[in-house]
């Protein structure tokens, strides 16, 4: 079964009545531009969503006719994605926007950066489209990600390990390129909470990255030899630009999301267990309040 089968398979699970009406809703809010609504998250495993908080992206067509405002549309291309709160019938999510090009390249091995082709190397639903030709874009740009991963991540694993560490490992390097509120075992976790998912997708996803390898009992064994230090070069620009990126989106975040920085400390409070308070001056400028969080989360290991 090729990659790409089962990328198109597991987007296509069902998801709980109120998710689909949610994307629909989100959809909606911004018109002819939607071409399609992905799920994605730790959500996709809880029966219970009433509380959580719900992670979309919305595909558009076009970022100047997916919003009324120039700005927004400029911020959007600038720096993408926008991420913006929402609400439909008792549940809260937010979502970000992407365009269908960006979301193509953005989920492939063209971009250093790792934060979609992370995200959609794992589980998601495509919860709403436009119409066919839609679906079958969105699903040939998510069947790009797992292969960037492995592809990027080969330099630095072992010749042979154990299929659920070659992920995991893959998971951990792509979560120190980023300013991230999780503790250090979540990469482990993500792959625990369905290894069975993991296994199944190995095969297919390195040979769609293009790596030698073979499968048994459970090992994953490469047949080239990684170049280490290209890789360790590779990884710590990733670092270096991950985490400014994640501060300027942060930066970005506060003025196209309302009451962002409080999102932030909640988001912070949750996978952490950090216990921050925003002071009213922060909320008032939430561009310095966000800044100057950050050397007091560093000290306590609540971001890394």
């Amino acid at each position: 079964m090729t990659l790409e089968t089962l990328v198109a398979a597991e987007l296509a699970e069902p998801v709980d009545p109120r998710v689909t009406a949610m994307a629909g809703a989100i959809a909606a809010k911004h018109g002819a531009a939607s071409r399609a609504v992905l799920f994605y998250g730790s959500c996709l495993r809880e029966a219970h969503l009433d509380g959580l908080m719900l992670d979309f992206y919305l595909i558009v067509s076009d970022y100047r006719a997916a919003y009324g405002k120039r700005w927004l549309a400029a911020a959007n291309r600038l720096i993408p994605p926008n991420v913006f709160p929402f609400e439909h019938e008792g549940l809260i999510a937010k979502y970000a926007v992407l365009s269908e090009a960006d979301l193509a390249r953005l989920a492939s091995s063209s971009t250093r950066n790792v934060s979609v082709w992370a995200r959609f190397a794992q589980p998601a639903r495509l919860v709403w489209a436009a119409g066919g030709a839609a679906r079958d874009r969105a699903v040939a740009a998510v069947s790009h990600a797992a292969p960037a991963l492995l592809s990027a991540a080969r330099p630095m694993l072992p010749d042979s390990l154990p299929v659920e560490k070659l992920w995991s490992a893959a998971f951990a390097l792509t979560y120190a390129a980023e300013l991230r509120a999780e503790r250090k075992t979540r990469a482990g976790s993500v792959v625990d909470a369905d290894p069975e998912r993991y296994r199944r997708f190995t095969a297919p996803a390195l040979a769609a990255a293009g790596l030698d390898a073979t499968i048994a009992d459970g090992v994953v064994s490469f047949a080239d030899p990684a170049d280490r230090d290209a890789g360790a070069r590779a990884w710590a620009r990733r670092r270096r630009e991950g985490k400014a990126l994640t501060l300027a989106r942060l930066a970005k975040a506060t003025t196209t999301y309302a009451g962002g920085i409080d999102y932030l400390a909640w988001k912070i409070n949750r996978h952490a267990g950090a216990a921050i308070e925003i002071r009213p001056w922060q909320r008032r400028w939430p561009i310095l309040g966000a800044i100057s969080l950050l050397p007091r989360l560093l000290m306590k290991g609540a971001v890394r």
